[in-house]
């Protein structure tokens, strides 16, 4: 591609030259034809007749080369006349070369006539040495089809674009960014402070008035100005002016772009000369000049802004920053002292009513002999905010694997607990004294086991048995229920959307959530009030950034409770998603509801988010992704034969568990049910167990964490050599909490903890048949 777009501007370039010269290449073909014809018969005819035929036919091939190139140039000016003629936006076609093919209005209003011009020869009446430019953009555009740069202009900044149009030809748009100019109106050219844009390798790209009057000359190079360079922004250094060598204060601010604005400015104002110091308050880069002392001497207007303070002269730093982590005075001295220079801080401004962060880069200067600072500013309250919302993020993630390695642990604890009560309770029947304290005890043990369920889902670690939902239906069938939830005292309202998608998730954890959101809306009303459940569809067609997460865009089924109660105070909104947080009194509440409800809608792929002030209310809207009801297709009827019942008591089991009450309890349960156990309390020794090969195993009973190797790992170690055997692994966690590549093993179910005794026995003896 790129050697035919070679061949076709080297042809272009060709014609462009031999164009003005067709008409006389077709004379000479001519002259020679009819020089040909007197002298016929003769060798020099024939040589005539050949110089002519072959003159002639190349002067017919570039004049039709001319014609089609002409008519390509009229289709092309057609279509760009049709299209941005009326721009407002100056745009010129230029082929590869740079001559102007086309020009819209707007550019022949702003360069005037273009005829005969070319690109290098426009850009020259806006920056200085635009070549180099020019030749990136274009290389640019041929391998990418486009390309931008910004640069500052004498009034205001530009942004250059070109396209790729046609074959040999590009489209350049001239975008005047007017905001570029200060509130006041103060431009580059207007500043008066000399200053100059540069690219990174130090192409002088511009320099305002105030920058050619300082040097007396413009200059393509950084390198021609400042004599002492490399450029370090905020120190001293000589620069080649008009009347010699001076030294002078250079501060840099980096574009969007990549450019580089370079600012001039007096080492000092006790050695300025004239009013070089006038325009400092207009300068557009918030900057203070600090005494030895820590005492402000000079604050321009955005830095005024920035601070909060109207004349900061004359008071220290510290009366106006904070939060360095060292006192501020400590620091300037180190500064002072020529250590952490053009290193940035970021602090707190003391004075504005909400929080403002900077960040303050220093830089040394000498003020008449003695040492001075300067101070560039730069506001940083979005970066800290992203900062503490990604904080928040990794707190509550680290909360949830607290929450699920707590839930774990405890499974194996209530395993052991509710499986040894069950074997009491096979030798204890409703007459004995001791069975109504097993009952309590096997009760007690069920409201833990439901209390850490909280905790796993949360922790986002629960089994979610996912089904589509119309929201209507569900709201329908749960309204009794949440009717008698809120009492007398509250009033419970219910608004649909007439034409609701559907939902996917797990219909009796999204009850639950709903449950958890009107209680907690009750109790926010203890005088009574009115509960108003709502559920929309809602469509965003970009994403939308909220609290630490970002809602893609798409369909979203939407479902609000609102209530008007007390509502929540600001600093408390971030925390109602954490475990065991909870504004009632002891005994009024767990804290686990409203983190059971962002664990359920997380794990279903939702988000949830609260809306509230105090005194005003609160609402929890919860984003489910819409989905369509998928196509049901018929399934044949299984007429296979129900296998037969499982004899009691045959089969051998490997039971692996590293924790040995739960190993008792399980062991005892199977041999109990008549089963032969072989015990192993870890993934190693049941490997080394099973290099028996006498020893025929039936299923495999496994933790799934264990020290070591783990249980999915271990299994797959040892199907190599007894394929056929059955698995049941078992977990204080979750099914889906067992990754992909570990859950893929044939011949395999979960049995999650707690466990009871029927349940082990039960599901083994399934493997089994």
């Amino acid at each position: 591609m790129a050697s035919a777009v070679g061949v076709a501007t080297t042809l272009q370039r060709t014609l462009r030259r031999l164009a003005p010269r067709i008409d006389v290449i077709l004379g000479v073909a001519a002259v020679c034809l009819a020089a040909s014809v007197m002298m016929q018969g003769t060798p020099v005819g024939l040589g005539l007749l050949f110089a002519g035929g072959s003159i002639g036919t190349l002067g017919l091939f570039l004049a039709a080369l001319s014609w089609s190139r002409q008519r390509a140039l009229r289709l092309l000016r057609a279509t760009l006349a049709s299209t941005v003629d009326k721009d407002p936006t100056p745009c010129i076609s230029a082929d590869r070369d740079g001559f102007v093919v086309y020009a819209n209005e707007a550019a022949i209003d702003r360069f005037g006539t273009l005829a005969g011009a070319s690109i290098v020869s426009v850009l020259s009446s806006l920056v200085a040495a635009p070549g180099p430019m020019i030749r990136r953009m274009q290389a640019l555009a041929e391998e990418e089809g486009t390309a931008t740069e910004e640069f500052t202009l004498r009034r205001g900044a530009l942004r250059l674009q070109v396209h790729g149009v046609a074959a040999d030809c590009l489209l350049w748009r001239f975008d005047d960014l007017k905001d570029r100019a200060s509130a006041g109106g103060v431009t580059a050219e207007t500043l008066g402070i000399p200053m100059l844009v540069h690219t990174a390798s130090g192409e002088v790209s511009f320099m305002n008035e105030a920058m050619v009057r300082l040097l007396g000359r413009r200059e393509d190079s950084l390198d021609a100005i400042v004599a002492d360079g490399p450029v370090r922004s905020g120190a001293n250094h000589t620069v080649v002016t008009e009347g010699g060598l001076r030294k002078m204060t250079l501060h840099e601010v980096v574009t969007a772009s990549g450019r580089k604005e370079l600012y001039v400015l007096p080492p000092s104002p006790a050695n300025a000369q004239g009013n070089d110091w006038q325009f400092f308050d207009a300068l557009p880069v918030p900057m203070l000049k600090i005494g030895r002392t820590g005492d402000v001497q000079m604050a321009n207007r955005i830095a005024r802004d920035l601070l909060a303070h109207r004349a900061p002269l004359g008071a220290h730093l510290s009366d106006l920053v904070e939060g360095l982590g060292r006192s501020v005075s400590d620091w300037l001295a180190d500064a002072t002292r020529g250590h952490g220079l053009n290193r940035t801080e970021v602090v707190r401004a003391i004075l504005p009513p909400k929080d403002v962060f900077l960040q303050i880069t220093l830089g040394r200067i000498e003020d008449d002999g003695e040492t001075a600072l300067v101070a560039v500013l730069n506001d940083a309250t979005e970066l800290k905010t992203l900062e503490a919302q990604f904080v928040q993020s990794q707190k509550m993630q680290a909360i949830g694997q607290l929450a699920g390695g707590v839930a774990h642990d405890f499974n194996n604890l209530l395993t052991a607990i509710s499986g040894h009560c069950d074997l009491l309770l096979l030798r204890h029947d409703a007459a004995d004294p001791e069975y109504a304290d097993l009952i309590q005890i096997h009760q007690n043990a069920n409201r833990a086991a439901s209390l850490v369920g909280q905790l796993l889902a949360f922790s986002r670690k629960q089994q979610l048995q996912l089904e589509y939902l119309d929201l209507r239906e569900t709201m329908s069938d749960l309204t009794h229920l949440l009717n008698r939830l809120v009492g007398e005292k509250v009033q419970l309202s219910l608004d649909h959307d007439h034409d609701l998608q559907l939902v996917r998730a797990d219909k009796r954890q999204l009850e639950q959530v709903i449950m958890n959101l009107v209680v907690n809306a009750r109790d926010a009303m203890p005088g009574g009030g009115e509960i108003r459940i709502e559920t929309r569809g809602e469509h965003l067609v970009e994403p939308m950034a909220r609290d630490q997460v970002e809602v893609p865009a798409g369909e979203y089924v939407v479902v609000r409770v609102t209530d008007a109660g007390v509502g929540i105070a600001k600093e408390d909104l971030s925390k109602v998603f954490v475990p065991f947080w909870s504004t009632k009194k002891v005994g009024e509440g767990t804290g686990l509801g409203l983190s059971t409800a962002y664990g359920i809608i997380k794990q279903t792929g939702g988000f949830i988010f609260v809306d509230s002030a105090p005194g005003t209310g609160t609402t929890f809207s919860i984003y489910l992704q819409a989905h369509t009801r998928p196509e049901v297709r018929p399934v044949a009827a299984d007429t296979a034969k129900t296998p037969d019942a499982v004899k009691h008591g045959e089969g051998v089991i490997l039971l692996v568990e590293d924790e040995a009450p739960v190993r008792a309890f399980a062991s005892r349960a199977l041999r109990m049910r008549g089963y032969t156990v072989v015990e192993a309390d870890s993934a190693e020794t049941a490997l080394k167990t099973l290099e028996d090969d006498a020893l025929a195993i039936d299923v495999f009973v496994t933790d799934v964490i264990m020290p070591g190797m783990d249980g999915p790992t271990w299994v797959r170690e040892a199907l190599k050599q007894r394929p056929d055997t059955k698995v049941v692994f078992v977990s204080g966690y979750a099914e889906d909490a067992i990754s992909e590549s570990q859950a893929r093993i044939p011949n395999a179910v979960f049995l999650p903890k707690p466990f009871s005794l029927n349940d082990l026995t039960a599901t083994v003896q399934s493997q089994i048949g």
